[in-house]
Protein backbone atom coordinates (compact mmCIF):
# COMPACT_ATOMS: atom_id res chain seq x y z
CA UNK A 1 0.00 0.00 0.00
CA UNK A 2 1.33 3.39 -0.98
CA UNK A 3 1.77 5.89 1.81
CA UNK A 4 -1.06 8.41 1.70
CA UNK A 5 1.39 11.28 2.01
CA UNK A 6 3.84 10.22 -0.73
CA UNK A 7 2.37 12.61 -3.31
CA UNK A 8 2.37 15.51 -0.84
CA UNK A 9 6.00 14.78 0.01
CA UNK A 10 6.94 14.61 -3.67
CA UNK A 11 5.30 17.96 -4.41
CA UNK A 12 7.04 19.68 -1.49
CA UNK A 13 10.36 18.10 -2.45
CA UNK A 14 10.10 19.58 -5.95
CA UNK A 15 9.86 23.07 -4.43
CA UNK A 16 12.78 22.38 -2.07
CA UNK A 17 14.91 21.05 -4.94
CA UNK A 18 14.06 24.16 -6.95
CA UNK A 19 15.20 26.34 -4.02
CA UNK A 20 18.39 24.29 -3.75
CA UNK A 21 19.06 24.89 -7.44
CA UNK A 22 18.28 28.62 -7.27
CA UNK A 23 20.41 29.16 -4.16
CA UNK A 24 23.25 26.90 -5.42
CA UNK A 25 22.74 25.01 -2.18
CA UNK A 26 23.41 21.30 -1.69
CA UNK A 27 21.75 21.08 1.74
CA UNK A 28 17.98 20.51 1.46
CA UNK A 29 17.50 21.59 5.09
CA UNK A 30 18.97 25.03 4.36
CA UNK A 31 16.90 25.31 1.19
CA UNK A 32 13.71 24.41 3.07
CA UNK A 33 14.63 26.89 5.79
CA UNK A 34 15.13 29.61 3.16
CA UNK A 35 11.85 28.69 1.45
CA UNK A 36 10.03 28.78 4.80
CA UNK A 37 11.53 32.16 5.71
CA UNK A 38 10.65 33.64 2.34
CA UNK A 39 7.09 32.34 2.31
CA UNK A 40 6.43 33.44 5.88
CA UNK A 41 7.87 36.89 5.23
CA UNK A 42 5.56 37.26 2.24
CA UNK A 43 2.65 35.97 4.31
CA UNK A 44 3.19 38.58 7.00
CA UNK A 45 3.32 41.33 4.35
CA UNK A 46 0.04 40.22 2.71
CA UNK A 47 -3.57 40.54 3.77
CA UNK A 48 -5.35 37.52 5.20
CA UNK A 49 -7.23 37.07 1.90
CA UNK A 50 -4.02 37.28 -0.13
CA UNK A 51 -2.34 34.75 2.17
CA UNK A 52 -5.26 32.37 1.74
CA UNK A 53 -5.12 32.75 -2.06
CA UNK A 54 -1.38 31.99 -2.19
CA UNK A 55 -1.67 29.08 0.22
CA UNK A 56 -4.25 27.44 -2.03
CA UNK A 57 -1.52 27.04 -4.67
CA UNK A 58 1.13 25.64 -2.33
CA UNK A 59 1.79 21.92 -1.93
CA UNK A 60 -0.02 20.56 1.11
CA UNK A 61 3.10 20.24 3.29
CA UNK A 62 4.34 23.72 2.36
CA UNK A 63 0.93 25.12 3.21
CA UNK A 64 1.57 23.93 6.75
CA UNK A 65 5.01 25.59 6.72
CA UNK A 66 3.43 28.77 5.34
CA UNK A 67 0.89 29.01 8.18
CA UNK A 68 3.20 27.72 10.94
CA UNK A 69 3.19 30.22 13.83
CA UNK A 70 0.96 32.69 11.96
CA UNK A 71 -0.97 35.27 13.94
CA UNK A 72 -3.24 37.09 11.47
CA UNK A 73 -4.02 39.92 13.88
CA UNK A 74 -2.15 43.05 12.84
CA UNK A 75 -1.47 41.82 9.30
CA UNK A 76 -0.36 42.87 6.84
CA UNK A 77 2.78 44.30 8.35
CA UNK A 78 3.54 47.72 6.93
CA UNK A 79 7.01 47.00 5.58
CA UNK A 80 7.66 49.91 3.24
CA UNK A 81 11.37 49.46 2.58
CA UNK A 82 13.52 46.66 1.22
CA UNK A 83 15.67 46.66 4.36
CA UNK A 84 12.63 46.07 6.59
CA UNK A 85 11.50 43.18 4.41
CA UNK A 86 14.97 41.60 4.36
CA UNK A 87 15.36 42.08 8.12
CA UNK A 88 12.11 40.19 8.68
CA UNK A 89 13.29 37.44 6.34
CA UNK A 90 16.54 37.11 8.31
CA UNK A 91 14.49 36.95 11.52
CA UNK A 92 12.25 34.24 10.04
CA UNK A 93 15.28 32.29 8.85
CA UNK A 94 16.46 32.22 12.45
CA UNK A 95 19.48 33.16 14.44
CA UNK A 96 20.34 29.71 15.67
CA UNK A 97 23.73 28.18 15.12
CA UNK A 98 23.55 28.61 11.36
CA UNK A 99 22.38 32.13 10.47
CA UNK A 100 22.12 33.29 6.90
CA UNK A 101 25.64 33.92 5.66
CA UNK A 102 25.98 37.46 4.43
CA UNK A 103 22.95 38.85 6.30
CA UNK A 104 20.70 40.98 4.12
CA UNK A 105 22.78 40.22 1.00
CA UNK A 106 21.97 36.53 1.30
CA UNK A 107 18.40 37.36 2.29
CA UNK A 108 18.06 39.24 -1.01
CA UNK A 109 19.23 36.12 -2.85
CA UNK A 110 16.52 34.14 -1.02
CA UNK A 111 13.92 36.62 -2.31
CA UNK A 112 15.23 36.17 -5.86
CA UNK A 113 15.17 32.37 -5.50
CA UNK A 114 11.71 32.38 -3.91
CA UNK A 115 10.19 34.37 -6.75
CA UNK A 116 11.84 32.16 -9.35
CA UNK A 117 10.26 29.15 -7.64
CA UNK A 118 6.89 30.89 -7.28
CA UNK A 119 6.95 31.82 -10.96
CA UNK A 120 7.42 28.13 -11.80
CA UNK A 121 4.67 26.76 -9.59
CA UNK A 122 2.09 29.49 -8.91
CA UNK A 123 -0.23 31.14 -11.41
CA UNK A 124 0.98 34.33 -13.05
CA UNK A 125 -2.04 36.19 -11.71
CA UNK A 126 -1.26 35.19 -8.13
CA UNK A 127 2.41 36.14 -8.44
CA UNK A 128 1.35 39.49 -9.91
CA UNK A 129 -1.01 40.07 -6.97
CA UNK A 130 1.82 39.35 -4.54
CA UNK A 131 4.28 41.61 -6.36
CA UNK A 132 1.80 44.48 -6.33
CA UNK A 133 1.77 44.41 -2.50
CA UNK A 134 5.54 44.66 -2.11
CA UNK A 135 7.63 47.76 -1.42
CA UNK A 136 8.81 49.33 -4.68
CA UNK A 137 12.42 48.87 -3.55
CA UNK A 138 11.96 45.08 -3.76
CA UNK A 139 10.79 44.98 -7.36
CA UNK A 140 14.29 44.56 -8.78
CA UNK A 141 14.81 41.49 -6.59
CA UNK A 142 11.42 40.10 -7.49
CA UNK A 143 12.31 40.44 -11.17
CA UNK A 144 14.75 37.61 -10.52
CA UNK A 145 18.14 39.29 -10.64
CA UNK A 146 20.36 38.29 -7.73
CA UNK A 147 22.86 40.62 -6.11
CA UNK A 148 25.65 38.65 -7.79
CA UNK A 149 24.08 39.12 -11.23
CA UNK A 150 23.54 42.86 -10.66
CA UNK A 151 27.16 43.39 -9.56
CA UNK A 152 28.35 41.72 -12.79
CA UNK A 153 26.42 44.35 -14.78
CA UNK A 154 28.55 47.16 -13.34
Amino acid sequence: MTNLFDHANQQANVWVKDMMHELHQSDPHKALRALRAGLQTLRDRMTVDQSAALSAQLPLLLRGVFFEGWVPKGKPLQLRHKAEFLDLLVEKYGHESNPIDGGSAHAADIVVALFRVLNRHVSTGEVTNIVMTLPEELLELVSGRSLHERSEDR
